[in-house]
């Protein structure tokens, strides 16, 4: 599924950490910079907030996933029907043209080979890098499913933005190589 040149990373948080922020933030900035970063970023941590939601970084929208099982419900409350229509949003803004996919989370349902794990490959296959939020708790999962394919960011914005540079030039250089000036195709 991937390859040595897959640009792949997993941004590793434990508990006290907030990788949405850091990833919200960055998704702003590289698309305030004209890159196009497109994908999902959580906006609440499910363990305490019951109305967790999600923001689509490439339009803003914002996606309620928590679907309401009532009070003495012990089951999964993700609304895995939401978090799928997310991913096919999603997929066409791949379609379109991406210079970043951001997943919110490599969980249950990634680790599974479902929710959005489906959108690492689509992206990665398209050249496109990805970066996933990734819990400690589940870095070996995420090791065993990018098959040891993965740069591992600590979570910081610092680490995030020295992975972003080095990506970004490497990726410019070859299509600096392969692209050809209006004057060549003419001449």
């Amino acid at each position: 599924m991937f390859d040595s040149l897959c640009d792949l990373a997993a941004l590793v948080y434990d508990k006290d950490q907030d990788p949405d922020r850091i990833l919200r933030d960055f998704a702003a900035d590289l698309n305030h910079r004209g890159y196009r970063a497109v994908g999902l970023v959580q906006l609440g941590h499910h363990c305490v907030d019951d109305n967790l939601s999600a923001m689509l970084v490439h339009t803003g929208e914002q996606l309620h996933l928590f679907q309401d099982l009532g009070s003495c419900s012990t089951g999964c409350r993700l609304d895995v029907g939401q978090l799928l229509d997310a991913g096919q949003q999603i997929a066409n803004a791949i379609d379109q043209g991406a210079d970043l996919l951001i997943v919110n989370r490599f969980g249950r349902q990634e680790r599974e080979g479902k929710g959005l794990s489906y959108l690492v490959e689509r992206a990665l296959s398209a050249d496109i890098p990805v970066v996933i939020a990734v819990p400690s708790r589940r870095f070996a999962d995420w090791i065993r499913f990018a098959a040891g394919m993965s740069v591992k960011l600590h979570c910081d914005r610092e680490s995030l933005d020295a992975w972003w540079d080095a990506v970004s030039a490497r990726n410019g250089s070859v299509i600096a190589q392969n692209h050809q000036t209006v004057c060549e195709v003419l001449k």
